[in-house]
């Protein structure tokens, strides 16, 4: 199709609202990404809105006027980009998705009021509870996930679990406001308490072995506060009068529009790198940096570096999540682009990133000697309460600005690959590993550290910097398509004829890599020491 065709296909789609528009709520940014319905791998307009996480009472958390601000803008900011592209304004669409920051905990009581603030995945003071569930249930509770945020609030006797109600994730809740229904979808419900692989719902052996736990606590029944799993491909409602005013408060939006289930930003990256299907995976960095293997049968022990979450199909998947991903490598970008406006030149932020990831390629195997650890917060995997971000060196390290560089990409990834090996050892097998998120978006950079610190090959498509928004923008194109299993749908429409570049790793950077990460084995003392210190 030639250009000026394709231009009018596009505007066509947009007028017509052929389309299908994704959300995500991420760490840093809301994200919306707007998609050509019939031809998914088509992104017709994006918006974006800046946010932050703040640390009130010692709790990370994001106000709700900050979600409804930012998702108003994001939108704005979508409808604006389209306008630019095609000189129309979408009044709406084929389909919705929203996604999220996965687990978390907003409770409300039964006139939908929030309890208390929104208490985000970041948040490590969930330590006792997630130690019980651990032990009652007989599988791995992470700290992050909303059982044990309800189960530490049972603990400490909080006052307003006489109140509750129901109780969501971020995806969860803005989906309700939007439509009127309180639906997960089951990837991001897997981040609440555990799924059964079989039925595809809440383990009910486990939503019991919860009510006994907490009996005479004046706790209601689990699962009468928890909102109703729903696969991929459902009907999850459709956008209420209501819900278009919150959405688009220029009242240009037509409300009815359908939606699919909500779901987590871990699952919209299994759908952003067609990894849903047995023996593949997909990491996906961030604020936070996580990694997915979609299993062949169950582990044999339980580790708790490892989740067990599932895809939005329900399939069971092994998720190694860290907490702390991409902030403090941006923060050393920042650094110097600083440097570089004070000396009068003018580069913008990608520039910027370019020209130090470009650096880095010039560094040494191990980094020279020189550590990076990027914990702004908490980090369970390494067993660290708090976050202390650290750059170390020895005297007779190699201090040249590609060893930095190389340093802080490694450390991004160094924690994951201690977790991941935990995977290797249960003999996880695994066929492809996708990446996904803006760190890649400088071609063969990034994508060959992550390379170097699995000691497997890793693949970044065309689509991988578009990331959650986007593959949120599928799940909702999806519905149309729900007599075909997820899988199928992927590879057959959205992903057919993508082009994906691979880079496997070379012994001697895999080499490297594993001195560095012996030695940050090793200086996880220094963090240790720094938390209790520097308070």
């Amino acid at each position: 199709m030639d250009e000026t065709n394709s231009l009018s296909s596009a505007r066509d789609a947009v007028a017509s609202g052929r389309t299908a528009l994704g959300v995500e709520f991420g760490s840093t940014r809301i994200k919306a990404c707007l998609i050509d319905a019939d031809n998914p791998a088509i992104v017709l307009a994006v918006g974006s809105h800046e946010w932050e996480n703040q640390l009130i009472d010692r709790l990370w958390t994001y106000s709700v006027d900050a979600v409804w601000e930012g998702l108003q803008d994001a939108y704005r900011d979508l409808v604006s980009d389209a306008e630019r592209r095609y000189g129309v304004r979408p009044a709406t669409f084929e389909a919705i998705g929203v996604s999220g920051m996965m687990h978390g905990y907003l409770p409300f009581d039964v006139e939908g009021e929030l309890l208390v603030p929104f208490r985000t995945w970041r948040n490590t003071n969930t330590a006792p509870a997630a130690a019980e569930l651990t032990e009652t249930f007989g599988v791995n509770i992470p700290l992050r996930w909303s059982i044990a945020h309800l189960h530490q609030a049972v603990v400490e006797s909080e006052p307003h679990v006489r109140q509750l109600d129901f109780f969501t994730t971020l995806a969860g809740y803005v989906h309700w406001k939007l439509t009127g229904q309180k639906v997960i979808g089951v990837g991001d419900a897997s981040g609440m308490v555990p799924i059964d692989p079989v039925t595809r719902d809440y383990d009910a052996t486990m939503v019991r072995q919860y009510d006994d736990l907490v009996a005479g606590r004046n706790v209601p029944p689990l699962a009468q506060l928890l909102p109703r799993v729903l696969p991929a491909g459902a009907a999850a409602g459709h956008l209420t009068a209501d819900g278009a005013a919150l959405l688009d408060p220029t009242g240009e939006l037509k409300p009815g529009i359908a939606f699919c289930p909500p779901e987590g930003d871990a699952g919209t990256g299994m759908v952003a790198t067609n990894a849903v299907a047995p023996r593949t995976g997909n990491v996906s960095a961030g604020t936070s940096i996580f990694a997915m293997v979609v299993l062949q049968r169950p582990l044999a022990q339980v580790h708790h570096e490892i989740d067990l979450v599932a895809t939005p199909a329900g399939d069971p998947v092994a998720m190694v999540h860290c907490n702390n991903g991409a902030s403090e490598l941006a923060a050393w970008v920042s650094l110097f682009a600083r440097f570089a406006a004070a000396s009068g030149a003018s580069l913008d932020n990608d520039a910027v990133y370019e020209t130090l990831f470009r650096e880095a390629l010039e560094g040494e195997a191990d980094a020279g000697g020189l550590l990076a650890y990027n914990h702004l917060a908490g980090e369970p995997i390494v067993g660290l309460s708090e976050g202390r971000p650290l750059f170390v060196r020895t005297p007779d390290s190699r201090f040249t600005l590609a060893n930095v560089m190389r340093a802080q990409l490694y450390g991004v990834f160094g924690t994951l690959a201690l977790g991941m090996q935990v995977l290797a050892d249960e003999g996880a097998e695994l066929d492809q590993m996708f990446a996904h998120g803006g760190m890649f978006r400088t071609a063969g950079v990034a994508q060959r550290f992550l390379a170097v610190a699995l000691g497997a090959p890793v693949s970044v498509t065309e689509t991988a910097s578009e990331g959650g928004p986007w593959g949120m923008a599928v799940l909702a194109a999806y519905l149309r398509h729900a007599n075909t299993r997820l899988a199928d749908y992927l590879t057959d429409r959205v992903f057919a004829g993508a082009n994906a570049g691979t880079y496997t790793p070379e012994h001697a950077d895999v080499a490297g890599f594993a001195r560095y990460l012996d030695r940050y084995r090793s200086g996880l003392a220094v963090e240790r020491a720094a938390i209790e210190s520097l308070t």
